[in-house]
């Protein structure tokens, strides 16, 4: 099962990464102050709902490619280290702009949910993501990865979905707060890019 450390550490690690503002918050945030905050609740479920569907995907397949061949596994590692690399130095060097819309346009809780989810499930970058991101925090001499990378996959998925819909409820407040400190998110996206830089190199020397 999880070692306590390493799941303190992935818990503390993915509240600092789902903190950052990116495209998941913004999103919420925009359906929130346009269609009001069910909409922004809406939202934040069907983004949520895409990510489990990307963590489902990287425990089922992580394990293949541990029991497929060494080769396969040094090409998903470097692969996945050079991404979370380059994702650390992009956070740290991009500032995420807020452009809110507060359309008053109607538009159904169906609609919204389908948007969340599809925007995660269609973005190959996700997926890469949590390829690389949780084999780092998982037993590897422990014959149940598959169960402990969905333990996890779940864990980031219920911080994100606590998070996300505490923005959508409260969208217009904290994307009017955002805008006004343009700091903040500068110092967060710093933060994660920091660490996804840190956990590339690591899993850059992670042994099969």
């Amino acid at each position: 099962m999880l070692e306590p450390a390493k799941f303190g550490l992935f818990a503390a690690i993915s509240w600092a990464l789902i903190l950052a503002p990116g495209p998941d918050m913004l999103y919420v945030i925009t359906r929130g102050m346009a269609h009001g905050r069910r909409a922004g609740i809406v939202s934040a479920v069907g983004v949520i709902c895409g990510i489990l569907v990307h963590t489902t995907a990287a425990a089922l397949g992580i394990t293949l490619i541990f029991q497929t061949s060494a080769f396969a596994f040094l090409v998903v590692k470097y692969l996945g280290a050079i991404y979370l690399i380059y994702l650390g130095f992009k956070a740290w060097r991009d500032k995420i702009t807020f452009s809110l819309q507060t359309s008053t346009s109607g538009v159904s809780s169906r609609i919204l949910f389908w948007q969340g989810l599809l925007s995660n499930v269609l973005n190959p970058k996700i997926a890469i993501f949590f390829l690389a991101f949780l084999p780092q925090f998982v037993d590897q001499g422990n014959n149940q990865v598959p169960l402990q990378m969905a333990i996890l996959g779940l864990t980031f998925a219920c911080f994100g979905l606590c998070f996300l819909a505490v923005v959508g409820y409260s969208a217009g407040a904290i994307g009017g707060w955002l805008m006004r400190r343009p700091y903040y998110t500068q110092f967060l996206q710093r933060l994660a890019g920091g660490i996804l830089i840190g956990l590339g190199v690591q899993l850059a020397f992670t042994e099969r």
